[in-house]
Parts: C-alpha cells; sequence; structure tokens
C-alpha cells in the first residue's frame, strides 16, 4: 500500500510545509507545525468549486446602483447589554464568535440567550442549542439551577458538522448556539477535531448555512494563553462578529467587547455581573467602576472613559514609591508601554523626576481602558501620588496627552462631561479644544447648564497646576 501523503501546517496561521521546522515561517510561531494529510491541508483554492453561490444561487454582475437596499431584520436576545455590544440586537443570517477565558460565563451567556428567546416573539423560529462539550443532562440542569425557561429550547449533543447543517437546514431555526467550534470535526477532513484545518473547514460549512437558510449563528471559541482566539485567524475573517469575554474569575463582573462588528459599532462594551441565577445586566456601569473612599488619597482620580456609544466613570490609582535601584512599572488596565512614554512627558515637561521611582498604576473594577483619553488621569494620579497631595472629590478628567506635553482632544467631550455631571462631580479638566470654541477665553470657560465648572487646558503643566489647586481649596 503507497504511504499517504502528509504535510505539515501551521496550527496558528495554516500555512503549509513541506518539512517539520521549530518554527513556521510565516507568522514566526514555535512549535505549531502538525503533520496532517495533504488532503486535510490542501487550501480552498485547490479545492474543486461549488456549483452554486455563497448565498446558494449563482449572481451575475451588476452595478452597485442596481443593488436594492435590504433592511436586515434583528432579534432582540432579552438581555439589553448583549444587544448594545452587537449593535441593536442579532441579524438574520449573520454568524457571531464569542470569545473568552474558561469558566468566564460563556456558555451561560448563550445558554441564556438562547432560552429567552426561544420563549419569546420577538424571534420568527425556534432556537436550538448545539453541545459539543457537554452532555443534554448537563445542559438542563443548568438551565434549571439558573432558573431560565426550558420548554421552547432544543437542544442537541452532536459534534458531526454535516449531521448539524443538516439538522439546522430542516428545522430552520431563527438562531442556532454552536459550544464550541472546537469540537466540531468534518467528515471532509481527516484530521483532528480543533485542529486548523478542522476548524477552518467546520466554520465555513456552518458559515454558508447561515447566509443560505437565514439562520443566525453564536459561536463558542477557544483563547490561548495569550488571550486570544485559539486556530487560524481566517476564522474571525470568515463571521461577521467577534465578540471577548473580560473579566477575572475571582471578580462577579463580566464585559463583553466588540472587535468586529459588520452590523455595528466596535469596542463597544456590556456590562454584567454573575450571580446564582446567571448574569445579570448592569445598566449604569459608572455605579460599580466607582469605589469612592470617604477620605481622599493622594494618587485617585476620576476619569471619563469612552467604550462604544457610551460613556462611563472608572477611578484610576497611581502609587509611586522610591524603593531604591532601577524603578519599576506596573500597569493593570492600562498598556504598560504607554505608560513609559507619560512618565518620560512627566520628567521633559512636567519637571517631576520620575527615574528610580516605582509606578503602579490600576483601573478599579478590573475594566481595560484602550482609548488615548486616560492619559491625562494618569498624569494627575502620578503626580498626585508623587507629591503626596490628594485631589478633589469632585474632579474628573480626561484628555490625551502628546510627546511634547500637549493636551490633546478627544472625542464626545460634552458626552462625557455630562456623564460626569449626572453623577455629582463639579468640576472638570478636559483638553480645551473640546469646549467650543465661543467658551474658549478666559482660564476657568464658565459654568455650564448642569453647574459643572470645567477647566480647558493645552498642557500638562496647566492641567496639574489646575488640579492641585482644586484639591487645596477642596
Amino acid at each position: 500500500m503507497a504511504k499517504a501523503k502528509t504535510a505539515f501546517v501551521c496550527q496558528s496561521c495554516g500555512a503549509l510545509h513541506g518539512k517539520w521546522g521549530g518554527q513556521c515561517s510565516d507568522c514566526g510561531e514555535w512549535n505549531s507545525l502538525v503533520e496532517q494529510p495533504v488532503e486535510a491541508a490542501m487550501p480552498h483554492h485547490n479545492k474543486k468549486p461549488s456549483s452554486t453561490g455563497y448565498a446558494g444561487s449563482s449572481q451575475s454582475l451588476v452595478t452597485l446602483s442596481e443593488v436594492e437596499d435590504q433592511h436586515h431584520a434583528r432579534y432582540t436576545t432579552g438581555l439589553s447589554e448583549f444587544d448594545r455590544v452587537l449593535g441593536g440586537g442579532l441579524v438574520a443570517g449573520s454568524v457571531v464568535l464569542i470569545g473568552g477565558d474558561p469558566g468566564i460565563g460563556k456558555s451561560t451567556l448563550l445558554l441564556q440567550v438562547s432560552t429567552l428567546m426561544a420563549s419569546s416573539d420577538t424571534a420568527t423560529g425556534s432556537a436550538i442549542y448545539v453541545t459539543g462539550e457537554e452532555s443534554l443532562a448537563q445542559v438542563a440542569m443548568r438551565a434549571r439551577r439558573l432558573g431560565l425557561p426550558v420548554h421552547g429550547l432544543q437542544v442537541m449533543s452532536e459534534t458531526q458538522v454535516e449531521t448539524i447543517a443538516s439538522v439546522l437546514r430542516k428545522e430552520q431555526p431563527a438562531i442556532a448556539v454552536i459550544d464550541s467550534i472546537q469540537t466540531i470535526y468534518t467528515e471532509q477532513v481527516t484530521s483532528a477535531p480543533g485542529s486548523v484545518s478542522q476548524v477552518r473547514e467546520s466554520a465555513a460549512i456552518l458559515t454558508r448555512l447561515a447566509k443560505q437558510t437565514g439562520t443566525t449563528l453564536l459561536l463558542v471559541g477557544h483563547v490561548t494563553k495569550e488571550g486570544s482566539l485559539a486556530g487560524p485567524r481566517v476564522l474571525e475573517h470568515m463571521v461577521d462578529a467577534v465578540l471577548y469575554f473580560d473579566g477575572t474569575l475571582d471578580s462577579r463582573y463580566r464585559m463583553i467587547r466588540a472587535i468586529k462588528n459588520r452590523f455595528g459599532a466596535v469596542n463597544e462594551l456590556g456590562v454584567f455581573a454573575m450571580s446564582d441565577t446567571g448574569l445579570k445586566e448592569v445598566s449604569n456601569p459608572s455605579a460599580i467602576f466607582l469605589n469612592r473612599q470617604a477620605k481622599q488619597v493622594s494618587g485617585s482620580v476620576v476619569m471619563v472613559s469612552k467604550e462604544g456609544t457610551r460613556p462611563f466613570l472608572v477611578e484610576v490609582q497611581a502609587l509611586v514609591d522610591s524603593a531604591g535601584g532601577p524603578g519599576r512599572r506596573v500597569a493593570l488596565g492600562l498598556d504598560a508601554q504607554r505608560l513609559n512614554m507619560l512618565l518620560a512627558v512627566m520628567h521633559r515637561h512636567g519637571g517631576m523626576q520620575m527615574q528610580g521611582q516605582d509606578v503602579y498604576i490600576n483601573v478599579v473594577g478590573g475594566v481595560k481602558l484602550s482609548e488615548t483619553g486616560s492619559d491625562l488621569a494618569a498624569v494627575i494620579a502620578c503626580a498626585s501620588s508623587l507629591k503626596g497631595k490628594p485631589l478633589s472629590s469632585k474632579l474628573a478628567v480626561f484628555g490625551e496627552v502628546g510627546l511634547s506635553g500637549e493636551v490633546r482632544p478627544v472625542q464626545n467631550g460634552m458626552e462625557r462631561l455630562s456623564e460626569a455631571a449626572k453623577h455629582g462631580f463639579t468640576i472638570a479638566i478636559v483638553p480645551q479644544a473640546n469646549l467650543l470654541k465661543k467658551q474658549q477665553d478666559g482660564h476657568v470657560v464658565k459654568k455650564l447648564p448642569n453647574g459643572m465648572t470645567v477647566y480647558g487646558v493645552l498642557t500638562i503643566d496647566q492641567a496639574l497646576s489646575c488640579a492641585f489647586e482644586i484639591g487645596e481649596e477642596d
């Protein structure tokens, strides 16, 4: 019998190699090459094309002006925070990939969504929950423990994608949950479930089915130890939305962030609280991220962040201490490299000696800030801790800091100020360019209609002077 031909496939990027090597020459990953039969490793362009199009019918060329606008129907999931991240709800025929650490609550969230939609009149069909990691008894036990309505949800324990596709094509449900895509396999590929080839082919079959039938698919994806989705990056390109479940197991709060969404805004943030009865929505995140002390201490300042379409307030804490030796930098919730840059700007343009100082900075509540509007809050918090001077408990700040010490504007400045005023903050230090032109005359601009006094600053020197003067008056 002739020996079957094999090739070495990178489990990170899917690149093909003729022989094994310690490092993939395409993506640079180490120890990621796995030997697989050549039929399983064959790229899509080498395979015989399908007789039908991506949507199940052949298409001809048309001009863009001839294409009619179509209104995509959206299904509300019953969880407003989840709808917010999705851009208003689930779009019919879309494919959503949800990733997160083990035990973070992915299966719990999707079980809640599927049971709520199955028992709701908003969906135009049934809901099917396909599990490849648990038995049906385990799924039923969790649903009853969470007190979910189980009478309308159809469940199936299956890992073969051809069988799953046959059931979905016959039942035509409104939504279908696949938990998880790493456990699904196809008979067209001979490699083990979870490999690059299996994940890619299984996802392609399910995605094509969703576009042809209009069923909305929710796929659960595993993550690597670095926190990224396991499997090839082509999986993220095939789906319509990619959501990440953030949070720590020792915290009761969970956050869902959209990093890709073809039907809504990216970087939208949904906040949930884990309870005995499942995930509960947190409609006012500022209330949980703010943990103000009765006595104001140095190194603490409130920042107005903007994630997606919603502003919210978080507390930024800094501890600057001289322990001898080279300074150590630790950032939790902020970019560590950006913190090093801000400390250099403080030394050069703020006149503060940061060399040899240990700097620890933390965003209370475990939230991760990705926007540059947190720069000014980090600078003021570090300066407050270094000088040992507390800041006003009524102060809120936001702004981007440049390398020359200038304070640059950020998006949606007035919405951030309104959010701060709603939570009782009466003073704000913001970039001057974020204020209206008619308000830029004078240092203290004016009292806004809601009673807030806003200081528009151009440099970090002005910002630090304002912050410490306000703290002394307070």
